[in-house]
């Protein structure tokens, strides 16, 4: 821990689940956490200044005053581990009640762990098919805490999962927390009410009591002149871009031939490149193709210009193995024929000299850990070719390692989380000074402070910029240098990020003066979190918060201050914070009564099983959000959705549908085959419209294929227009079978060998088509498959479901002679 000037250790934060003496008291830490535990908020504090120690703060006192349980997300797994590590360090919970909730946990672990957990640390995705497969309830999580909540937008899982809990849990409270919530106004707007958050607490490093934590970070930019050689590959390159840009031109779809159009110019083009090709005309498909190798070339003239020629012959290597590969597309293989291309390739294998950007890399290195005795630095790049070379450069010359994703790419194998984690760890204790880092340590990993951070490239987006800039400055003052080709995208890059962390701080400043109108904006926009249907952490329901009942507190205490409970954590909370919490007990927050929906109700649900790789749409979530409906998720071996005992429905869109009949790895012949099987009533949902425009397929053979589907195979053929009507169907036709023909959910068709009973049920089922329904009820009446063969027609009536045309039609295949085809 740190110590003052006098050498006193400074005041730590005292609270009953909190180490004694382990977080030291910060001013701006209590204000957010006192706040926060008052109402839903959405937390913006720069990064490095402690988000997590409020989320914290918060969870202690809601474990201590309400009990239940507290779940903190984050968007990573190296994330999520760091989170875990911290609060078992801080809080006086046993370790195995803060547990992990990862892809790598087994869903029957983790069922099995969340009744026992007082903390779960999570990864959104896990948490979401967890709720949506009805493995876990959040009715007793007590307080919900959303890291990196800037990611609220969209179909992102946060989303899902906030507007479950808003509506199952008994004492909601939720906490966002985000160094860079949005570029304006409409898009914190956007993340809060996602979030079903009503009060924004805003600090910056100008703030008095931040500003004490923080230091200097001014950015240095460094131009690069790039060498003679290196441009000429660019423009050769840039010469088969405008060559290109001439084909999409005639084909009236570009208005310019010149190689630095803008990423939105070229999005418009393929825009209209799309519409040609559903209106079925061919210029569509040919220019769809120009337009990919346009989208290749700019690649690999970013990389020359931007990173290093090392990373351009990377991707020229990676080019060439493509277009060589088994269906291989045209773009590829057009692209690395043209002799100007080749050309660059030649030059690009042929340069030897070191690239400008290596040589200020490794002289600012040697100037930060050599001359100015610094410990460690970070250089952080877009390019994982990049990081790998550069790590490869600089290792001659200090001790540098690679951190990158955990995905494997041809030619570069990704990290483990747990090869991620020892790297870290290294990093920290000092084992090694340099780190060499893609984009995945910008967002929240706690690296420590460094003594440089420098930017291989600029960083166009105003969120990724700042949290990489919260890497240094925290003790100490910090040093940030960002290297700018000139006359390159490094350039319009810079400007780029400019531009947007300006209009960030604008915003984040602004924000802090508008608290009252965010307040009316998000009461209009939610009516009081009432779309969730949950209370809000405020509700003055005899249960919860009552805000002007003093304290804040959620134990349903009488009395007490109105200040948001500072003293909490400190009982020597000083009067400047006394004067704060006066101004901050009045929230506007919780001033609107929020209706309240029970949980899913007990014993009236129907259930639908769906397969784990359906979770692409949105049917099962929508599905799980019905009081009505039990959801449950499994991997199944044959169809997407299971109804009942006998109803199986495998769901095509109208695009998939058409693909499955003229290739894929399994056409829909074999899936419905499958299905029939297994099930007396298979069902294929055709999802979309345009069934008969599709490709390049006559509609009477399409119409064929569903005859057969219907005649051969004894499917239902169902049409809906949207995953909206999808949805509707599947749970009209669970609740038909499970309510009105009182029928029971059962998987069949599981993975593995068949046992001796499913091949005896697959062999009866076969007979004169009669199915597996009629296969069981056979063979539990003769015992075995041989008695079945052998048995007369009035003696297989005796079977349920067997009727006298069944059994005619059985001794008929039974027992009549072979004659061949």
């Amino acid at each position: 821990m740190a110590t003052t000037d006098e050498g006193a250790e400074p005041p730590s934060i005292e609270h009953p689940l909190l180490e004694p003496e382990f977080l030291e008291r910060r001013l701006y830490q209590l204000k957010l956490a006192g706040t926060a535990a008052n109402g839903h908020t959405l937390v913006c504090l720069p990064t490095g200044l402690g988000k997590t120690t409020v989320s914290l703060l918060v969870t202690a006192r809601r474990l201590e005053e309400v009990g239940g349980k507290s779940l903190m997300l984050a968007p990573t797994k190296p994330l999520v581990q760091q989170h875990a590590d911290f609060y078992r360090e801080a809080l006086q919970i046993p370790d195995e009640e803060i547990v992990v909730f990862t892809g790598d946990v087994s869903p029957d672990d983790r069922s099995a762990t969340w009744e026992e957990a007082t903390i779960v640390m999570a990864t959104p995705q896990v948490i979401e098919n967890d709720l949506v497969g009805s493995r876990i309830s959040l009715a007793d999580v007590t307080h919900i805490t959303f890291d990196e909540c800037h990611r609220a937008t969209g179909d992102y899982a946060y989303n899902y999962i906030a507007e479950r809990y808003h509506v199952d849990a008994n004492q909601p409270l939720v906490t966002g927390m985000s160094a860079s919530p949005g570029g304006d106004e409409e898009a914190i707007l956007e993340v809060c009410e996602n979030l079903g958050i009503s009060e924004v607490e805003v600090m910056t490093e100008e703030d008095a009591d931040v500003s004490e934590f923080t230091h200097d970070t001014d950015v240095e930019w460094e131009r690069i002149d790039l060498p003679e050689d290196v441009l000429e590959i660019r423009d050769a390159l840039n010469e088969v871009i405008t060559d290109r840009l001439e084909k999409l031109k005639e084909l009236g779809v570009a208005s310019s031939t010149q190689p630095d159009q803008s990423q939105k110019d070229l999005n418009r083009m393929r825009a209209e490149l799309q519409k040609l090709i559903n209106n079925d005309q061919s210029e569509g498909f040919k220019g769809m193709s120009v337009h990919a190798e346009v989208m290749k070339l700019r690649q690999a003239v970013t990389l020359v210009e931007t990173q290093s020629v090392e990373a351009v012959r990377r991707y020229f290597d990676r080019q060439r193995n493509q277009a060589r590969s088994s269906g291989a597309s045209k773009a590829s293989q057009r692209m690395v024929s043209d002799p100007r291309v080749r050309e660059a390739m030649r030059q690009a294998e042929s340069y030897d000299e070191l690239h400008p950007k290596y040589r200020k890399t490794r002289m600012l290195l040697a100037e930060t850990l050599g001359l100015e005795g610094g410990e460690r630095v970070i250089v952080f790049t877009e390019s994982r070719d990049t990081a790998e070379a550069l790590t490869d450069f600089l290792s001659d010359s200090f001790d540098a390692k690679r951190f990158v994703g955990q995905g494997d790419r041809e030619g570069s194998d990704g990290m483990t989380q747990k090869q991620q984690q020892r790297v870290l760890d290294q990093f920290r204790g000092g084992e090694f000074e340099v780190l060499v880092s893609t984009s995945v340590a910008e967002e929240g990993l706690d690296v420590p402070e460094v003594d440089l951070v420098l930017f291989y490239e600029p960083v166009p987006t105003a969120i990724r910029s700042i949290q990489r800039k919260g890497r240094t400055g925290r003790q100490s003052e910090g040093r940030v240098v960002v290297l700018m080709a000139e006359d390159t995208r490094d350039e319009a890059y810079f400007w780029i990020s400019r531009r947007r962390e300006k209009e960030m701080e604008s915003e984040l400043r602004e924000l802090k003066g508008m608290a009252d109108t965010l307040a009316e904006e998000l009461d209009d926009s939610q009516q009081a979190l009432s779309d969730f249907g949950g209370e809000t952490a405020g509700s003055d329901d005899g249960d919860g918060y009552d805000p002007d009942a003093g304290g804040g507190s959620s134990s349903g205490n009488e009395g007490g201050s109105t200040a948001p409970g500072l003293q909490d954590f400190s009982d020597d909370v000083t009067d400047a914070a006394d004067e704060t919490e006066s101004e901050g007990g009045d929230s506007e927050a919780d001033a609107d009564a929020v209706e309240t929906h029970e949980p899913h109700a007990e014993g009236e649900q129907i259930e639908i099983v769906a397969d784990q790789r359906e979770m692409d749409a949105n049917i099962a979530r929508d599905l799980s959000r019905r009081e009505d409906v039990e959801v449950r998720l499994e991997t199944l071996e044959v169809g997407d959705y299971v109804c009942s005992d006998r109803v199986v429905v495998e769901r095509k869109s109208v695009a998939d549908f058409v693909d499955s009949l003229v290739g894929g790895e399994r056409s829909i012949f074999e899936q419905v085959g499958a299905m029939a099987r297994h099930y007396s009533r298979p069902i294929v949902l055709v999802e979309g419209e345009g069934l008969y425009e599709q490709r390049d397929i006559h509609p009477n053979a399409i119409r064929g294929a569903l005859s057969s589907l219907a005649v051969d195979f004894g499917a239902s053929v169902l049409r809906t227009e949207s995953e909206g009507e999808s949805t509707e169907l599947l749970a009209v036709l669970a609740g038909r079978e499970q309510q009105t023909s009182d029928r029971e959910v059962s998987v069949h068709g599981e993975k593995g060998a068949k046992t001796v009973a499913e091949q005896q049920e697959y062999v009866v089922s076969s007979i004169a088509e009669i199915g597996p329904v009629t296969a069981r009820s056979l063979l539990e009446e003769f015992g075995t498959v041989e008695a079945v063969m052998i048995a007369s027609e009035d003696e297989l009536q005796d079977a349920d479901g067997v009727g006298s045309v069944t059994a005619e039609r059985m001794r008929e295949v039974i027992g009549t002679e072979y004659t061949g085809s």
